[in-house]
């Protein structure tokens, strides 16, 4: 490897290398022909739905591509009548119809919501290269998770990109021999770019319920009523609902399905569930799983998200046996009077 260090401009000769990964020589080494005008103008396009439910984790499959337009040229310096100048000329403008293609493109898609949230280990890509008119193979593939409590409505995912163009190419005139690169005909200058666009998604609107209120206490060995109020806090009504308690040992219930009806966004209502416990059942709060199953606007059968119903469980109180006690109270009289009568024998 030979470098030479001339005007503060240090030319390494590699042989196979390409002519960026040099420091450009300077002005004074090349000839500029035309100006070129245009440069690339990048887009993103998200394939398949943009609709997503709540709590879902989805891939979302990311096009870029490349509408920069080449307007067109202007003379910068004259040729002649020189049939050599002529010809670099001719290259030049070859040359400066690449100023359209942006290149190292690298790509982030950012969250602009804590609702929503971004796969680290998938929210970086790079794209050697992106030319005018031509799409990329593959699309990007970037991972997102929607919260389960996120309202419905359009969000913006945001996807910074860096990249750069050729923003202006000069001939060299073979005055690069001096330099050590005899093969170098031209050079590039290359713009770095900074930008930012915007994909957006929309969370789709349906019934939401929460378990807003639980009313009863469960007593020991017992069968309480616990009344348990559900709300719709979605966006859409659910029809023909039913709520549904799963109940496991030491409680129980004979029936744990009950009716809803129609519940509109906002409105509450409480059914009321039997159940019973154990004797000898553990004093704590007991929490029972709970869904409602609806049908939505498209006539379909949907379950909701499992809600969780807590019930505090008692242990009963110790109350004094009357029966019991004048049972005792007899026996013990029968045997004082036996025991007296022996000794009045004796």
């Amino acid at each position: 490897m030979v470098c030479i260090l001339l005007w503060t401009v240090v030319i390494c000769a590699v042989p196979s290398a390409s002519a960026k990964e040099y420091l450009s020589p300077a002005y004074e080494y090349t000839t500029n022909f035309y100006k070129a005008y245009g440069e690339p103008d990048l887009s993103v396009t998200l394939l398949g739905d943009t609709e997503f439910n709540r709590g879902e984790t989805a891939d979302l499959k990311v096009v870029l591509s490349n509408r920069g337009v080449l307007y067109g040229f202007k003379a910068d310096k004259g040729v002649g009548s020189s049939v050599t100048m002529h010809e670099l000329s001719l290259r030049e403008l070859q040359y400066e119809t690449l100023r359209t293609t942006a290149y190292g493109v690298k790509a982030s898609l950012v969250s602009t919501s804590d609702l929503i949230e971004v796969d680290p280990e998938k929210s970086s890509h790079t794209i050697e290269k992106i030319s005018p008119g031509v799409l990329p193979d593959d699309p990007l593939l970037f991972t997102i998770t929607l919260s389960h409590n996120i309202p419905a409505g359009v969000y913006v995912l945001e996807l910074p990109l860096s990249y750069e163009y050729s923003k202006d190419v000069r001939m060299t005139q073979g005055e690069t021999v001096i330099l050590g690169r005899p093969d170098l005909d031209h050079v590039v200058y290359y713009e770095n770019v900074e930008t930012k666009l915007q994909i957006p998604i929309i969370v789709k609107p349906e019934a939401k319920f929460t378990v807003s209120d639980v009313q009863g206490t469960l007593t020991g060995g017992g069968k309480d009523i616990v009344n348990i109020t559900y709300t719709n806090i979605g966006e859409l009504p659910a029809e023909d609902a039913l709520a549904r308690i799963v109940i496991m040992k030491p409680l129980s219930t004979d029936r744990s399905i009950k009716s809803l009806g129609t519940m509109q966004p906002g409105e509450s209502k409480m059914v009321s569930f039997l159940i019973g416990s154990e004797l000898g059942a553990v004093e704590k709060t007991y929490s029972i799983d709970s869904e409602i199953r609806y049908s939505n606007e498209k006539g379909e059968y949907v379950f909701s998200e499992n809600m969780k119903v807590n019930v505090d469980l008692i242990s009963p109180e110790r109350k004094f046996n009357v029966t019991g006690l004048a049972l005792a109270g007899i026996v013990v009289i029968l045997m004082v009077l036996v025991v007296k009568n022996r000794r009045k024998n004796d």
